[in-house]
């Protein structure tokens, strides 16, 4: 069986020989450099990334990520990390000119590469969209962008309508080329006590724009998951609502129970929350680990992995140790 086929199959809650073994997250470059220093040497294989050719080099399936962003070289850089780019529509004005490019922004020979993979198997290919939580958050900086709900609700919603009608026009350009076999749509919407907005500016804010992308998304027959850090259990029945089929990455320190989640929420999707936090404890904890999460991979899915980025305290050996019981588990989920 091949890599796209157990993905599709765990996702439409369908039993293969195994469960799909993923790095949805790629590795830090901290994470690297010091594996480096403990003897990893990356293999090339171009056009795959050094990140795609470790996935293949360390057992994984080949998962290959394309985001695609509305911001070019020439848009302003905030002065610091989460400062503004914008405050005004004024300001946005003057910067549209270096945003929401066309063409699509997307490395064309990568892109066609993937589809072949895809289509021969090897490969599950998905694309990352910005969503109309983190792209405002993006423009006005982290702390002016809570203030602009009550601010600045009509630019928001400008620039929100902006990020639909280029995010639609992405979508379609990729799959002239091949079509996704899954979506997220960037958010960090959460911290870990939950969203940092109410249900009722989500729906004011956030709903009509997954309204107008997500069915379009869908009626090209790709799932649709959202890609938030933090406690998103709250925030679950609201994705629901929008038509959103599942959520990534489930962060344990969170808080997050995916076994409660999948008794409340039996045909929702979920990637992730394998707890990077036990990996530097060795090979006991991570065996607790993967045994507290397989009841719920037993149900379909649900597709484990590190619940964020690798940290650099994980020695190569762990990891090599971590892709063993994966491929370990992700048998024994379908025994």
């Amino acid at each position: 069986m091949t890599a796209r086929e157990r993905f599709r199959r765990c996702f439409s809650f369908q039993k293969a020989d195994r469960l799909p073994m993923l790095e949805w997250a790629v590795w830090w470059d901290q994470t690297l450099d010091a594996w480096a220093k403990q003897g990893l040497v990356i293999a090339p294989q171009p056009p795959l990334t050094p990140d795609e050719a470790l996935q293949r080099q360390l057992g994984l399936d080949l998962q290959m990520q394309f985001w695609i962003s509305p911001r070019t070289a020439q848009t302003p850089s905030p002065a610091t990390h989460g400062a503004p780019i914008v405050s005004s529509l004024e300001e946005y004005e003057a910067i549209l000119p270096t945003l929401y490019p066309d063409p699509i922004p997307i490395d064309e020979e990568r892109l066609r590469y993937a589809a072949k993979l895809q289509q021969a198997g090897d490969a599950i290919v998905w694309i990352t969209l910005e969503g109309p939580f983190w792209w405002p958050r993006k423009l006005f900086g982290i702390e002016p962008h809570l203030y602009a709900f009550y601010d600045e609700p009509e630019l928001m919603e400008r620039m929100n309508r902006d990020l639909c009608d280029f995010n639609l026009r992405a979508l379609e350009h990729v799959c002239k080329t091949l079509t996704p076999d899954f979506l997220t749509l960037a958010e960090d919407m959460s911290y870990n006590l939950g969203p940092m907005i109410s249900e009722e500016m989500f729906d004011a804010f956030l709903l009509p724009s997954y309204r107008r992308m997500v069915p379009s998304f869908q009626s090209k027959g790709i799932r649709v998951l959202i890609d938030s850090d933090g406690d998103i259990t709250k925030a679950v029945p609201w994705f629901l609502r929008a038509g959103i089929e599942g959520v990534l990455p489930l962060e344990r320190q969170a808080g997050v129970d995916i076994a409660a989640l999948r008794a409340q929420y039996p045909n929702f999707l979920f990637i992730g929350h394998f707890d990077k936090m036990c990996m530097p404890k060795g090979e006991v904890a991570m065996r607790e680990e993967f045994e507290r999460l397989l009841p719920t991979m037993r149900l379909g899915g649900f597709i484990p992995s590190v619940d964020h980025q690798t940290p650099p305290s994980v020695t190569l050996e762990q990891y090599k140790q971590y892709v063993a019981l994966l491929h370990e588990y992700a048998q024994k989920a379908y025994q």
